[in-house]
C-alpha cells in the first residue's frame, strides 16, 4: 500500500496534467473514447512506476513520455486488427466526397491538416508546437535522436503549410495579404 505522502505527491504533480494529456491523446487518436482509455492507462502506468520518478524533475515530460509509449503500444495492437477488405479499400480510394470551398479557416480544417501527417510527424508537432516541449525533451520522450525530431518537425510544418494553403488563401491569409 503506497504511503499517503506518496499518493498526495502523485496527485499534486501528475493529476493536473490530465487536460493536456487528454487533448494530445485525442489529437493523436481522433477518437475521444479511445483517448480517455489511453489516458487512464497512462495514469495507471504512471502510478505503478511513480516510485522511479524523482521529485523535482520534469513530471510533465515524464508523463508525456509514458503517453507516447502507451500510444505506440496501442497503435501496434490496432494495426493487427485494422486490415481493410478489398471492397472497403476500393471505397476509401475511389469514393471520397468532395468538400465544399471553405468560407473561413475552422478547427476542423486545422485538425484535418494534422490528419494529413503521419503519426510520427503528428506526435512531434503536437509535442513541440502545441505542448511546447523543447526538441531535446521531445527527443527524450520519444526515444529518437534530436536530429530526427528537428527533421520531422520541419517536414511536418511544411506539410501543414501546404495543407492549409488553400483555406488560408480563400481568407486572404498568406502571401499578398495586407496588414491592417
Amino acid at each position: 500500500m503506497p504511503s499517503p505522502d506518496r499518493l498526495q505527491e502523485f496527485e499534486s504533480v501528475a493529476l493536473p496534467l490530465l487536460p493536456d494529456l487528454y487533448r494530445t491523446a485525442t489529437a493523436m487518436l481522433r477518437d475521444q473514447t479511445e483517448a480517455k482509455d489511453l489516458v487512464q492507462d497512462v495514469y495507471l502506468h504512471a502510478w505503478k512506476s511513480f516510485h522511479r520518478f524523482q521529485a523535482g524533475t520534469n513530471c510533465r515530460g515524464w508523463v508525456f513520455q509514458i503517453l507516447f509509449h502507451r500510444l505506440h503500444h496501442h497503435r501496434r495492437k490496432l494495426l493487427r486488427f485494422r486490415l481493410l477488405t478489398e471492397q472497403e479499400q476500393y471505397h476509401e480510394e475511389h469514393l471520397a466526397a468532395e468538400l465544399p470551398v471553405p468560407e473561413r479557416l475552422t478547427d476542423e480544417e486545422v485538425l484535418a491538416a494534422l490528419d494529413v501527417l503521419s503519426p510520427e510527424h503528428r506526435e512531434v508537432v503536437l509535442l513541440a508546437d502545441v505542448e511546447q516541449f523543447t526538441c531535446r525533451e521531445v527527443s527524450e520522450m520519444l526515444s529518437i535522436p534530436m536530429g530526427t525530431v528537428m527533421s520531422r518537425l520541419s517536414r511536418a510544418r511544411t506539410k501543414l503549410r501546404s495543407a492549409l494553403a488553400g483555406p488560408a488563401a480563400a481568407l486572404g491569409i498568406g502571401h499578398g495579404r495586407r496588414a491592417r
